[in-house]
């Protein structure tokens, strides 16, 4: 089994070439079962995969990543850390599902939690410029209620990053569940220190 990590290079084609006919493009996170490989004369590998029951096609081998493929958990770190914001997500969480066991978890982790955390402030500035006050008052429901339900929220809340809301600052924070991972599971790690760091400011900020 292997999953798709990379979009721009995930094309289900009819035949191992970048000229062959496309059948379709795998989104990000879609699992596949791999039955073989080939190498092309310009130096490219693709693999032979089963999306469906009757649906078969080829796509390049570093579009997917595999538990079972040595060095993949590496070789994922590498484009989660090229990547930004919500796209980190995304291939962070995926790394986490792929790769329970890898030493690399608590980079990842960190990661994961850091780039929740960085979102927060344009979160934040947006859901209050885009939540009508007058709207908010006339319905009776809580305020913060508003913000948790931002619409917003929603593909990270898929990710499984899910945001608190200090009411009195009107302003998300991350919850910090990829922080407690790390100092629950790699207390003597070097990402521990940071997380530590992070759980006691987000403790101070709900003390007041």
């Amino acid at each position: 089994m292997a999953v798709v990590v990379e979009e721009h290079l995930s094309a289900l084609r009819v035949a191992p070439s970048l000229s062959a006919k496309l059948i379709e493009r795998l989104s990000r996170g879609r699992f596949v079962a791999i039955l073989a490989r080939s190498s092309t004369p310009d130096g490219l590998t693709f693999y032979r995969v089963r999306i469906s029951r009757r649906r078969t096609g080829w796509v390049q081998s570093e579009a997917l990543i595999s538990a079972a493929q040595r060095g993949d958990d590496h070789r994922l770190l590498r484009l989660i850390r090229s990547s930004e914001d919500f796209e980190l997500i995304a291939r962070a969480r995926i790394f986490l599902e792929a790769f329970p066991d890898s030493t690399l978890r608590p980079a990842v982790l960190l990661l994961y939690g850091d780039t929740a955390e960085g979102l927060c402030e344009k979160l934040s500035r947006e859901a209050g410029r885009r939540l009508d006050q007058k709207e908010m008052a006339a319905t009776g429901a809580p305020e913060f209620s508003y913000f948790l339900n931002y619409n917003a929220l929603d593909r990270y809340n898929r990710q499984n990053a899910q945001f608190v809301f200090d009411r009195y600052r009107k302003q998300f924070h991350y919850d910090g569940a990829a922080w407690r991972e790390i100092v629950r599971r790699y207390p003597n790690s070097p990402e521990a220190i940071e997380a530590r760091k992070h759980l006691e400011t987000l403790a101070s900020l709900a003390r007041n």
